[in-house]
């Protein structure tokens, strides 16, 4: 390993802050101080709010998106390893024994989906630097686009066009009004009063979620031998949290990206299965129960493998 590549318990110690929050929002709702309608009302605030704040402010002025490299490519590397991940767990999940009506459909989406935002964000951060979110916020473009495309066509058959009409939201409005300030520089002459507003949205978006998410996995957890499947869980791990950061990885070291990109790359590699495809595939008509298998059992088995795989990729690219 080279010199200054952290420890497994320091990047072990970054992560657990992550977790705990996840905690407090599961012990909120058992307490019953949180209710599924609290749920909805903060992850729309998160969705429509927090989250469009925290972009604004991470990509408007970001010298790192001065180099053009990270405008062309972040989005494109995101769609095509969340797109080729939902596809190839199709592939090899039909290949395992599953099949349409039977958890293929759910399987192949939630195992494809990586955490690409509420983990990566402040493990980018703290490992690299506020500079370093902007390229991961536009690569989160081309994640996005996955999900509501490739993703939702193989968990519900919709159309594209059903599929693109998604994309029209809080945070892709947030990242394209950056864009066109980045253009002006607006942030030459942003009003104190706004940079201090979206400041402290911005700094709600994580902690608030992942309280929230915390509360909505507590309905599961009441019956805790439904979270584990001998038919699921182990399937997912090993594509989730060894095959796919091996690719990931991979295509970071032999790519002409930037060192940014290839940070993103590394962590996004590291990461479980995204929580969003819970709620999906309860909205799209899927199994929510292999969903949660899924982010379960990959959630907490990555507990472990996070850090590992941060450390071969912090060696491996640099």
């Amino acid at each position: 390993m080279q010199v200054g590549v952290p420890t497994y318990f320091e990047l072990l110690a970054l992560i657990a802050p992550i977790f705990l929050l996840i905690g407090v929002g599961s012990v909120a709702r058992f307490l019953g101080w949180m209710t599924p309608e609290t749920d909805a009302g903060l992850l729309k605030i998160v969705l429509n709010v927090f989250y469009p704040a925290l972009i604004f402010k991470s990509v408007l002025g970001n010298p790192a998106l001065a180099d053009p490299r990270n405008v062309f490519w972040p989005p494109v590397v995101g769609f095509v390893s969340m797109g080729g991940g939902i596809l190839l767990a199709w592939w090899i999940g039909r290949s395992l024994g599953f099949s349409k009506g039977k958890g293929l459909r759910t399987f192949a989406f939630a195992v494809g989906i990586f955490n690409y935002g509420y983990i990566p964000i402040p493990l980018m951060e703290s490992l690299f630097g506020r500079e370093s979110i902007g390229v991961l916020l536009v690569h989160n473009v081309g994640c996005e686009i996955a999900i509501w495309t490739v993703g939702v066509l193989v968990l519900s058959g919709l159309s594209f066009r059903d599929g693109w009409k998604r994309l029209i939201s809080g945070p892709v409005i947030a990242l394209a009004a950056a864009g066109v300030g980045n253009l002006l520089n607006i942030d030459a002459v942003m009003p104190e009063a706004a940079n201090r507003t979206i400041a402290m949205a911005a700094a709600c978006a994580i902690p608030v979620a992942l309280v929230a998410i915390g509360s909505t996995l507590a309905e599961f957890l009441s019956k805790p031998s439904q979270l584990f499947s001998w038919r699921v869980t182990p399937a997912a791990c090993a594509l989730r949290l060894v095959l796919f950061p091996a690719l990931i990885l991979g295509l970071a070291k032999i790519l002409p990206v930037s060192q940014e990109l290839k940070r993103v790359m590394m962590v996004e590699a590291a990461m479980p299965a995204g929580m969003i495809p819970i709620l999906i595939a309860r909205h799209y008509g899927g199994k929510p129960l292999t969903a949660v298998q899924v982010v379960i059992g990959t959630t907490v088995v990555g507990l472990v493998a996070i850090p590992l795989w941060l450390r071969i990729g912090l060696a491996w690219i640099g």
